[in-house]
């Protein structure tokens, strides 16, 4: 099936449709640094997601020379299937449903209630982890650059942004290596732009197809390069 490619969408046409196109996450930041290259030394931050963005989000911010920092977004998973979600919460408390999803799965009230009280400790707790007692920064007058190391449903980068827009983001730009091109379009419609160097079709997809390495990145790993990084205004 084709898929019409809003124009604000940057690809590398050379990628479409090919899987193992980056060796790993900073493979796939550096090649997401080249097209991003107009951000480089301006009032832009990076703001990756945890776990999987962060690998991906240091390499471009390094490679950009902008600071680096976390949006902190968790899908909330089914209670029989923590792989799989239907609906996601943000740093800033900020939930949405896949309401499709959830009248056909059949949840209850109380699940969904279940599920979201527990989704937002685990944001809240993970926020504290990697941030401390540090404010979230200002996006009023700067432009943003989300980053997750892949986009499937794109749920998650949906609220990810919602919750960018209510903390005063002007400008988003949404950076991730590779996304599905049914889903593409309606995450181009919340932002400004969406870079996606390896866009696939077809009917199965997943985002670890697009790595020769794939391992899940672990929270501890993840704020071990934060740490290292990050405050570099």
């Amino acid at each position: 099936m084709n898929h019409k490619i809003p124009p604000n969408i940057i690809e590398r046409p050379e990628l479409r449709d090919h899987v193992r196109v980056f060796r790993n996450r900073q493979h796939a930041g550096e090649v997401l640094a080249e097209m991003l290259s107009s951000y480089s030394k301006t009032d832009a931050i990076v703001l990756a997601i945890p776990a999987g963005g962060v690998p991906v989000a240091a390499v471009i911010a390094e490679r950009l020379r902008i600071p680096l920092d976390v949006a902190v977004v968790s899908k909330i998973t089914l209670p029989w299937n923590t792989e799989a979600g239907y609906g996601a919460v943000a740093f800033d408390e900020t939930m949405r449903l896949n309401e499709a999803l959830v009248e056909h799965l059949g949840l209850t009230e109380e699940q969904i209630q279940q599920g979201i009280a527990q989704t937002t400790q685990k944001v809240l707790r993970r926020a504290k982890r990697f941030r401390g007692d540090r404010s979230f920064p200002d996006l009023t007058k700067r432009r943003a650059i989300l980053v997750d190391d892949g986009l499937a449903s794109g749920f998650t980068l949906l609220v990810a942004a919602e919750a960018l827009r209510k903390a005063g983001a002007q400008h988003i730009c949404v950076a991730i290596p590779t996304g599905h091109a049914s889903s593409l379009p309606r995450m181009a419609d919340e932002v400004e732009a969406l870079y996606c160097a390896n866009i696939r079709s077809g009917f199965s997809f997943a985002v670890a197809d697009a790595y020769e390495e794939w391992t899940d990145v672990t929270e501890e790993e993840a704020i071990a390069i934060y740490k290292r990084l990050a405050g570099n205004e």
